[in-house]
């Protein structure tokens, strides 16, 4: 069952068009990587599908509803979350009331603080310290846990590994076996290509705000993605999206 479908969808900022004519579709629970430089217009996609961004043309459909212009908070309601770059923490609030402000707003459901912190074990030390003051691997799993307060039937994951160590990315990527296994679908962007494909069902490559290649992950070689990735040369056969013939 498709979850969330876009279709033909356009997005500016001012003189500057930053997604081009995408289709995209992620299923009921799956798991999609969307990989692609700086500059190839992910964030600005997550982002108009959470509805912090209004599209200039095109259509978003979730669960069979048109929400192309439905604002951001009626989405959540309707199982939509996004964990945006950089995090964007209320700094002056612990970690446990981050978590606990964002669960009034979803539509219910089994993921409550208890279970957050099951899920993030290094958060449990930290329940009652502020946000301003964690880790940058902290402050990321408490972010993925408010995304995950709302019961999300989508979660919209932007950057996950931007500005961590190695270490803490590890280990938020061990925490998040919970989520990827628990029946959520999942558009992940993320800037480490081997770690995004290895989680994800799908890979999704944009370049210069198109899809330029589409497949499933384990039909698909690194190679095939980073040339798409860079633009080095058009790959063949597995592109699905409605950029076609522009890489």
């Amino acid at each position: 069952m498709t979850l969330l479908e876009v279709s033909g969808l356009d997005v500016r900022h001012g003189l500057l068009q930053a997604v081009r004519s995408v289709d995209l579709q992620v299923g009921d629970g799956e798991r999609v990587a969307l990989v692609g430089a700086n500059g190839a217009g992910k964030t600005t996609l997550l982002r108009t599908v959470a509805g912090a961004l209004r599209p200039d043309a095109g259509s978003i459909s979730f669960a069979g509803q048109d929400i192309t212009r439905l604002p951001a908070h009626r989405r959540v309601q309707l199982g939509i979350s996004l964990v945006p770059e950089g995090r964007r923490l209320f700094p002056d609030l612990t970690v446990e009331e981050n978590l606990m402000v964002a669960g009034r707003h979803g539509p219910g459901g089994g993921w409550t603080v208890d279970r957050v912190l099951e899920a993030f074990p290094m958060l449990r030390a930290v329940r009652g310290h502020r946000a301003a003051t964690l880790s940058g691997g902290e402050q990321q799993a408490t972010a993925i846990g408010r995304a995950l307060m709302n019961n999300p039937r989508l979660v919209l994951l932007d950057e996950v590994s931007l500005g961590l160590a190695p270490i803490a990315v590890d280990a938020v990527y061990s925490s998040l076996q919970s989520l990827l296994e628990g029946g959520s679908a999942v558009l992940l962007v993320e800037q480490d290509l081997a770690r995004a494909m290895s989680v994800a069902d799908r890979v999704v490559c944009m370049l210069e705000g198109r899809v330029v290649l589409e497949g499933p992950s384990r039909e698909l070689s690194r190679e095939q993605v980073t040339e798409a990735y860079f633009g080095l040369r058009r790959s063949g056969g597995q592109r699905t999206g409605s950029g076609a013939g522009t890489a």
